[in-house]
């Protein structure tokens, strides 16, 4: 019985592979930054090839230093950062221009108009998203306005739309599979979430072509192999999830209520609200989860553009250190931000918010104020952003939450942890394995193969390597709160 499999994590920054093994640990890794790309202020671009090529090599790299030979293992799992938008030609494979990163508001301008147009309500109540640049249906209308001659050639069945997923299964399994699973389907403003298919009239308002759109097919099956050149021997491409999808998996959140939060570029707080889709009257998407074995589930999610990403500003815009693993010392060097709130709206404000205009803000600055307390101010600006959040979460559900599993990079930062605990007033727990998102990629692929037979096996495998538990009075967090949103009010519509 084979029982290992490999996980592709493409991320915004990075491309990883990871081989796990049936207990659900690492054994062995590999990670590879890509360049980022910022033609204009606000608009961010990645070259898909540099994907490619970032994904092939660690893969490999993976392999070669797990010990375990291709032919050995059970399957491969796809996990991605969402609605970044990549358009290739069907024929040749050459692709037609960059990948617009999620992270770009190059579309803003479009939502605007389509918000204007009274298109709003359509479009949440049939995809459970706002209208925003966001996401993938604006950018690749954006892509067919701006390339000459583009959308007759996609109206013609030449060119294919592929959000991450897409383009490395077509890649892996040398262009015989053009497919997505209903967790990147559902990020696109294209996806009905209650019919699961692709909706004509949003098709229609956007002027898509259909022929374009990748087949939906579930999170957790055999959709083909990868090509036998790439690793000596063919391996069955068998589970993909939307990043943040493939992380509340791997975190086990597979009952209704259960939430997770992922500090990685950004923050991700889902939560599972069970197999039907619950309507946010608070900022919030509504989004699908995962389909496994026919059932669909569903999650609600909020979404902040900037969280491990202010750690970087500061390393790299402002030079306040040389390591980002830095900033918890520095920050922990103050007893407090003296009043200090910087909000990082560098590309607007997501959920709850969701403005385009807002721009980061540093207010309450004294003659006093040091790079100890910005960079305390920084980390304590992730937590705020995910309490925003919650509240909203709660608020739909009408139910507080009693714990909160966490991942992501930014969770080695236990002062964070502890801060973002304490603000919470909920017990925080960190796992022992923190590839949570490499991992629900590999659980899905693993469960199409059988390499574990049931949901009930991958619990079993999660273990808990930290909790922090609320340790502060709470009329003091709710007074710094306070003050937190004063501060957003400050930053937004700074450029409208």
């Amino acid at each position: 019985m084979k029982e290992h499999v490999l996980a592709l994590d493409q991320g915004t920054t990075s491309s990883r592979a990871i081989v796990f093994s049936k207990n659900g640990f690492a054994v062995a890794k590999a990670q590879q930054e890509f360049p980022q790309l910022f033609p204009e202020p606000g608009h961010v671009e990645h070259d898909p090839e540099a994907i490619w090529e970032s994904q092939l090599a660690t893969a490999k790299q993976a392999i070669a230093e797990s010990g375990v030979d291709a032919d050995q293992i059970a399957a491969l799992g796809i996990t991605n950062q969402r609605e970044t938008t990549i358009l290739w030609e069907r024929d040749s494979g050459k692709l037609v221009a960059n990948a617009i990163v999620w992270q770009s508001r190059i579309t803003a301008g479009l939502c605007e108009q389509l918000r204007n147009d009274g298109y709003e309500d359509t479009f949440k109540q049939k995809t459970g998203l706002v209208l925003d640049a966001y996401f993938s249906g604006t950018k690749i209308r954006y892509l067919l306005d701006q390339v000459d001659g583009l959308r007759a050639r996609a109206e013609r069945g030449e060119i294919l739309f592929g959000t991450v997923d897409t383009f490395l299964a077509w890649r892996l399994s040398g262009g015989k599979l053009h497919i997505t699973d209903v967790s990147n389907a559902s990020r696109t403003l294209l996806f009905n979430i209650h019919t699961l298919d692709w909706d004509d009239e949003l098709l229609g308002i956007l002027d898509i072509p259909r022929a374009m759109l990748p087949e939906v097919r579930a999170s957790s099956e055999v959709y083909g192999e990868t090509d036998p050149a790439l690793f000596g021997e063919a391996i069955p491409i068998a589970g993909i999830a939307g990043d943040q999808q493939a992380a509340t998996f791997g975190q086990g959140c597979f009952d209704a209520r259960q939430a997770k939060n992922t500090y990685g570029t950004g923050c991700f707080l889902l939560m599972n609200t069970g197999d039907q889709p619950v309507a946010s009257n608070n900022g919030l998407l509504t989004t699908v989860g995962w389909k496994v074995d026919g059932k669909v589930t569903y999650c609600l999610e909020g979404s902040v553009f900037v969280a491990g990403a202010v750690v970087q500003w500061l390393r790299d815009g402002l030079q306040f250190f040389d390591d980002a693993s830095e900033v918890e010392q520095l920050a922990r060097s103050v007893d407090s931000t003296d009043g200090v709130y910087l909000v990082p709206a560098f590309v607007g404000l997501g959920a709850p918010y969701w403005d385009a205009d807002a721009r980061g803000t540093l207010v309450g600055m004294t003659r006093g104020t040091t790079r100890a307390h910005i960079a305390r101010a920084a980390l304590e600006a992730i937590a705020y952003q995910t309490k925003d959040v919650l509240d909203a979460m709660e608020s739909d559900c009408g139910q507080s939450l009693d714990l909160l599993r966490v991942d992501g990079g930014a969770t080695e930062n236990s002062f964070l942890m502890q801060f973002q605990a304490d603000l919470l007033d909920v017990s925080v727990q960190r796992p022992v394995v923190g590839e949570t998102t490499a991992l629900g990629a590999a659980y899905l692929a693993g469960l199409a193969t059988g390499v574990w037979q049931s949901t009930a096996d991958v619990s079993s495998n999660w273990q808990l390597d930290a909790e922090f538990t609320p340790a502060v009075d709470q009329s003091s967090m709710d007074q710094r709160y306070s003050d937190w949103k004063r501060a957003v009010e400050r930053s937004r519509n700074w450029t409208s």
